[in-house]
This record gives structure tokens, sequence and C-alpha cells, in this order.
């Protein structure tokens, strides 16, 4: 079976992911330029996740084609042009924009969802002691992506109470107890999205992971 594309074509997937990777740096620039941390530090983590693709495919010959790296590059853009906003503008629009938040998180968790699935698909295929159901596998993905949602929440709340303690700019900010709740809905969402459509983009990655965990154990 053929896996299912975009239809945007592999060349202008790979020039879209070049253009976000040059975004980021401007970011990166942009938060020198406005002494912001939250700016700075995000732009680093965007640019070195969308290094990861390329990493994963040279050193372990795992394919990552142009729409899956497209896939992890839009997930890290668009958080960290969330802590950026109009230029000359004073608020973000994490800040500005209300559903920016939810956007961002259910790019990310389906991110986080297809790296779990591709780990424990790959794990299914590599051992017979071990058989997980279609329908197991989606319950999984739901309480991955939830546990981990909420590991970021906790995670939100330390590093912006640890800000306001020191009385510093805040990499992550928590904006009250409903976006929590929200943000895990948006969370869910995201591994629904990944469940359903998601996995047949993943079918190489689960077989190159496969065979790594072969040649490890043989």
């Amino acid at each position: 079976m053929n896996r299912p594309t975009l239809h945007l074509g592999d060349r202008l997937e790979r020039r879209l992911v070049w253009v976000m990777q040059v975004g980021l740096v401007g970011m990166f620039f942009i938060g020198l330029d406005r002494r912001n941390t939250g700016i700075i530090v995000n732009s680093l983590i965007g640019l070195a996740v969308a290094q990861l693709p390329p990493l994963m495919e040279r050193d372990y010959d795992i394919p990552m084609d142009p729409t899956l790296t497209l896939w992890i590059t839009v997930a890290v853009f668009f958080h960290a042009l969330g802590t950026v906003g109009i230029p000359g503008a004073d608020l973000s629009f994490y800040r500005s924009v209300w559903w920016w938040d939810h956007l961002t998180h259910a790019l990310s968790a389906s991110v986080v969802a297809a790296a779990g699935y591709a780990t424990v698909r790959a794990i299914d295929l590599h051992t017979d002691k071990i058989h997980l159901p279609s329908k197991f596998m989606f319950v999984f993905l739901l309480l991955f992506v939830l546990a981990f949602g909420v590991l970021w929440e906790v995670l939100e709340f330390v590093v912006s109470e640890a800000a306001r303690v020191v009385g510093g700019e805040p990499i992550l900010t928590q904006y009250g107890l409903e976006d929590t709740m929200l943000d895990l809905v948006f969370n869910a969402v995201g591994a629904i999205v990944v469940a359903l459509w998601g996995t047949a983009y993943l079918s190489g990655v689960v077989g190159a992971l496969a065979e790594q965990f072969d040649d490890r154990s043989g």
C-alpha cells in the first residue's frame, strides 16, 4: 500500500521546512534584540528539534520523508512564533490570539503521539511476546499523550513560578486551571488525529525502528 501524501510535492515540502527553519533563526535574533529569554530559548529549542529528522535519517537510517519533517517543523515553528507575535506589538500570539495555545498544543501532541506510536508499534513487531491490537493502540495513544500533557503542564507551572520568584522572564507560562484543562483537551485532539490518520505516515519509521531493535537484540 502506498503511503499517503499531502499532495504538496516533496520539493515544496522541503522548501517550506527550509523557510520555517530560517524563520526560527530570525526569531532567535528578534529575541536577542528584545532581550527576551522566552523567545531566545523557544526558537533555539525549535531549531534543535527541526534538526532531528535529518539526524535520525543520517545516523540511524530511520526514513524521515519530507512530510514527516514538515509535520515536526510546523509544530515547533508555530510554538516559537507564538512567543514572538506581530513585530512592534506588545503582546505575543499566545496572549493576543485566544486559539493559538490550543493550536500549538494539538500540533505538539500529534508529534508526541507519533513518537509514542512508532516506538510501541516497533516493539510490537520486534517481539512475539507482545501483541498490541489496534483498539489498544488507540487507547494507548490517548493515555500516553494525556500523561505527557499532564507532565508538561506541571513543568509549565514550575517554570512559571520559578521565574516569578526570581523576577525573570518565564520561558513557559501557565494561564490558569481553565486553560490547563483546554490544553489537555486539545492534546487529546492531536492524539486522535494521529490515531485515525497519522499512523499511515509512520510505517517506514516503524519498520526501521523494528530493524534497529532486531539488530541490537541479535
